[in-house]
């Protein structure tokens, strides 16, 4: 049967925008620190994989480095990112626990359908366990979420787009490539399932919309859901043929007709 592998922030939930952002501002206001991230600044930011690599950046920052009297001992900084990064993965729990970050639409309605019907669903994210949970129960509820494998955090020694996060997915579930589909939002996400041999379907969001996604198999708005306005379909290199919302029948049309890559080349 199929696998379907579903990346977290930007997919499951629009995280990054009203939940990653204010969680990372809050933590820098906990604590003190002379910067805040505004939606253009966090834009580029997420050019960096992984939410504890964001913050490093801000080592790089000779002027923050003085103003927030950052010690020069490699170990020091280490902890000290280690204890702001715990705080800020609290933060977000605390958002989604309290509704401000409600799933996607398609993604309740998509994984319990996939699940029903004998396929393998996961979540494969290099953001932190914790917050991948929350959002994945957030989305599905606690009884759907026991049925999904998650790759998540720092079981793989780099961030997409490097591909370790989908290839650990991959030996772990035993899954065969060329009948699995993963669902991202980014290009470097693109790049991570592609360099591991997987097609990809995006949907996009609006740090992502503008960004290439020439290796997907099919760019969407969104995997819509009955009853709301109808998908965008921006790009389209599948046999599928999504109506008002993407369903099964289309994952696993992009599954059979998807370009065949080899891991670590691109399509």
């Amino acid at each position: 049967m199929p696998t379907l592998v579903f990346d977290c922030d930007g997919v499951l939930a629009d995280t990054e925008r009203y939940g990653h952002l204010p969680a990372f501002n809050a933590t820098f206001e906990q604590f003190g620190l002379p910067v805040r991230w505004d939606e253009e600044e966090y834009g580029r930011r997420l050019k960096i994989g992984g939410g504890k690599e964001r913050m490093a950046s801000l080592f790089r920052d000779p002027g923050f480095v003085e103003a927030a009297g950052i010690p020069g001992d490699e170990k020091e900084r280490a902890d000290l990112l280690l204890t702001w990064h715990k705080a800020k993965t609290a933060h977000f729990k605390w958002m989604v626990a309290n509704g401000e970050l409600p799933p996607r639409p398609g993604v309740s309605r998509i994984i319990p359908e996939a699940l029903a019907a004998g396929w393998t669903v996961a979540v494969a994210s290099t953001s932190a366990e914790e917050s991948v949970h929350a959002v994945l129960v957030n989305a599905v509820g606690p009884e759907v979420a026991e049925r999904v494998p998650v790759f998540a955090g720092d079981v793989v020694p780099a961030k997409k787009p490097d591909p370790a996060i989908y290839t650990l997915t991959l030996d772990v579930l035993g899954a065969d490539p060329s009948d699995t589909l993963v669902v991202e939002d980014s290009r470097n996400g693109l790049l991570s399932a592609t360099g591991a041999g997987l097609p990809c379907l995006i949907t996009v969001n609006g740090y992502t919309r503008d960004e290439d996604f020439s290796e997907a198999v099919l760019v969407v708005s969104e995997l819509g859901d009955p009853g709301r306005p109808p998908i965008e379909v921006l790009a389209n290199r599948s046999g599928a043929r999504p109506g008002d919302h993407v369903t099964l029948d289309d994952l696993q049309e992009c599954i059979r007709t998807a370009p065949r890559v080899a891991r670590g080349a691109t399509a």
